[in-house]
C-alpha cells in the first residue's frame, strides 16, 4: 500500500504549508501509525483519479489572498511536483500529517532532480528552501527510509551539476537532404545542408526571459533563372546562411507587466534577429514552427506572408485582454517596430531612418476552436530589401516572387491581413489567410500584392508527436499593372501546393519528407513549373 501512495503524492497540495506551520509544534508520530496514515491517504486518492495541474489559478478554491497561494504557484508552475483533484479542488480543509508533508518533500526533490539531470534550471532560492525543509522533516524523512544523509548528498548533486541556476540550454540541429527540378529553375540540383541552433534562455525573475540564439549553418535556397529562391525553405530563413560561421543570430528580453488580475502586458524588446512571431500570435498552429524544423518545411506554408513584413532590432508588446469574457478565452492587441538595420549609424540607416516596419494586430479565440486575427503593417524598404524578407537585405527568408518584392526600389508599403484556424477536432487542425499590400515605388507609381492560402494539419497522426500537413496557396505576387521590362505579367499568380509528414521517431529525434509544386514560380508568361523535395532530419535537446 505504501508503493501506491507513491504514485498519488501530493493529492492535496494546500494544506501542506499549513502542515509546516502548525506541526512543527507537534511530536512527530510513531512509525506504525505513520504507515496507517499512509494506507489511508493512498486509499482516498487513487479512489478519485487526480490530474496534473499547470497553473496554481486552476485550484478554483484558494484564494489570491491565502498565504499559501505565491509558494503553490512556485511549486506548481516551476516543478509539477504537485497535483490536484479532478475536479480543480484544493481541498484546503483536509488534515495533513507531516508524513504526508515529508513523502511529498521527496517527490518534489525527485523532480528537481530529474530536472537537474535533463538540464534544466532550478533557481537557488529553491534549493535553499529544500535544505531548510530538510532540515525541519529530518525525523519523517529518516522513518520513510529515506536518509538525511542521502538527501543531503542529492542537494549537493543539484548544485553541483546545474549548468546555471538562471540559465537553461536548448538546441536544434538539422540535416537536411534537399532536391529540385524544373525548367523555371538554374538548375536540377541535390543538396545536402545542415543548420544548428543553441539557445540559452535565462531568466531573472522566474517570468522574465532573456533569449540568447547562437547559430550555424550550410543551407541555401534553390535559385531560378531570375535568381530568386523558388521557393524558400524554413532552414534558408537564417539571416546568417552559409558557411557554418557561428553568430548570434536572435538576441531578446521578455518581461511580463500585469496592470490588473485580467490584464497581463507582455513586453518584447529584440537588440538582434526580432521577427514578428517572436511574440504577435501567427494563428497557424502545426504550420508555423518560428523558422524551426518542427512544422511545415516552407516559409509561405508556415504562416501568413505578412509577418515577413520587418524584422530585426526594435521593441513590441502583446496585452493580453481577459476581461472579454470566457467566451472569447484568449483575446489580445499586439503593437510592435523594428527596423531592418538598427545597429547601423551609417545615412539612411538606424533605428528611425532605415528599413523599418511598425505592426498593430488584434486576435481572440471563440469557444476555445476557433481564432481570428486582423494585422495590419505599415513598412519602408529600400532598393536592395525585399518586402517579405524579414526587414533585411539579400534573399534569406524571402517569400512571394521577384516582382511582388519590387526589390530595386525604394518603396513604402501598408499592409493589411486576416487569418484564422480552426481545431476541427484534437485529430484535425484547418487554418488560412489571406493579406493586401498596397505599394508606392518611391517617385514612380503604385503596386498591388495579394497573397492567400490554407492548410490542413492532422497531429498525432500514426503516433503521438507525428504531424501530417497539406497546404495549397497564392504566393505574393504583384497585381494591377505590369512589368514589362522583367517580363511579368499579373494574370500568371505563383500557385504553391505542399505535402509533408513528420515522423517522431523519439523525443530528440523527428524525420520529415515533405515535397512543394509550384506553378508559374515567377509569376512569368513564359515561366514553367518547379518541383522541390526535402527529408529533414530534427533533432533537438
Amino acid at each position: 500500500m505504501l508503493k501506491l501512495f507513491w504514485k498519488s503524492l501530493l493529492v492535496s497540495p494546500a494544506v501542506v504549508g499549513a502542515a509546516l506551520m502548525a506541526g512543527t509544534t507537534q511530536a512527530a508520530p510513531d512509525n506504525a501509525q505513520g504507515l496507517t496514515q499512509f494506507d489511508n491517504y493512498a486509499r482516498e486518492s487513487l479512489g478519485n483519479q487526480y490530474n496534473q495541474v499547470t497553473s496554481v489559478s486552476e485550484l478554483r478554491d484558494v484564494e489570491p489572498s491565502a498565504w499559501a497561494y505565491e509558494a503553490l504557484k512556485s511549486l506548481v508552475e516551476r516543478y509539477g511536483c504537485i497535483v490536484g483533484y479532478p475536479d480543480r479542488t484544493f481541498r484546503g480543509n483536509r488534515a495533513l500529517s507531516r508524513w504526508e508533508f515529508a513523502a511529498g518533500l521527496n517527490a518534489c526533490m525527485n523532480v528537481m532532480e530529474r530536472l537537474i539531470q535533463e538540464n534544466v534550471a532550478v533557481l537557488r532560492e529553491d534549493i535553499d528552501k529544500l535544505k531548510r525543509l530538510m532540515e525541519e522533516f529530518e525525523a519523517e524523512l529518516a522513518a520513510l527510509g529515506t536518509r538525511v544523509d542521502n538527501l543531503e548528498a542529492r542537494v549537493s548533486y543539484l548544485e553541483d551539476h546545474q549548468f546555471s541556476t538562471t540559465t537553461k540550454l536548448t538546441g536544434e540541429v538539422i540535416f537536411q537532404l534537399a532536391g529540385a527540378g524544373g525548367e523555371s529553375l538554374t538548375a536540377d540540383q541535390f543538396v545536402f545542408q545542415d543548420r544548428v541552433r543553441l539557445q540559452f534562455d535565462t531568466s531573472f525573475s522566474g517570468e522574465d526571459l532573456l533569449v540568447t540564439r547562437l547559430a550555424a549553418g550550410s543551407a541555401e535556397a534553390f535559385y531560378d533563372t531570375t535568381g530568386a529562391p523558388a521557393p524558400t525553405l524554413t532552414t534558408n530563413a537564417d539571416l546568417n546562411p552559409g558557411g557554418n560561421n557561428v553568430a548570434v543570430d536572435w538576441l531578446a528580453y521578455y518581461v511580463p507587466l500585469d496592470i490588473s488580475s485580467n490584464v497581463r502586458l507582455n513586453s518584447y524588446i529584440a537588440a538582434w534577429g526580432g521577427i514578428w512571431p517572436d511574440f504577435v500570435p501567427t494563428l497557424a498552429p502545426y504550420f508555423d514552427d518560428y523558422t524551426g524544423g518542427k512544422g511545415a518545411i516552407s516559409e509561405f506554408s508556415a504562416r501568413n506572408p505578412i509577418y515577413n513584413i520587418g524584422g530585426g532590432g526594435g521593441a513590441g508588446t502583446n496585452l493580453k485582454l481577459g476581461f472579454l469574457g470566457s467566451f472569447l478565452s484568449s483575446s489580445s492587441l499586439s503593437i510592435g517596430y523594428l527596423a531592418g538595420n538598427a545597429n547601423s549609424p551609417v545615412a539612411g540607416n538606424g533605428l528611425f531612418n532605415g528599413n523599418y516596419a511598425a505592426l498593430a494586430q488584434i486576435d481572440t479565440t471563440i469557444a476555445d476552436t476557433v481564432s481570428l486575427g486582423f494585422t495590419y503593417i505599415n513598412a519602408y524598404s529600400d532598393a536592395a530589401s525585399p518586402i517579405f524578407g524579414f526587414g533585411a537585405g539579400g534573399w534569406n527568408g524571402v517569400t512571394g516572387t521577384t516582382a511582388a518584392n519590387l526589390v530595386g526600389f525604394n518603396k513604402q508599403s501598408n499592409s493589411y491581413g486576416l487569418q484564422g484556424s480552426w481545431k476541427i477536432a484534437d485529430w484535425a487542425s484547418l487554418n488560412a489567410f489571406g493579406s493586401y499590400t498596397n505599394v508606392t515605388q518611391i517617385g514612380i507609381d503604385n503596386r498591388d500584392i495579394w497573397t492567400y492560402g490554407g492548410g490542413l494539419a492532422f497531429p498525432d497522426l500514426g503516433k503521438e508527436g507525428n504531424l501530417l500537413g497539406i497546404f495549397a496557396g497564392v504566393q505574393p505576387y504583384l497585381a494591377g499593372g505590369s512589368n514589362i521590362s522583367a517580363g511579368y505579367a499579373t494574370p500568371y499568380n505563383p500557385v504553391q501546393v505542399e505535402m509533408f509528414y513528420k515522423y517522431q521517431l523519439t523525443n530528440n529525434l523527428s524525420l520529415t519528407p515533405g515535397i512543394i509544386w509550384i506553378s508559374k514560380p515567377e509569376q512569368a508568361m513564359d515561366s514553367k513549373n518547379a518541383i522541390v523535395g526535402t527529408l529533414r532530419g530534427t533533432f533537438t535537446f
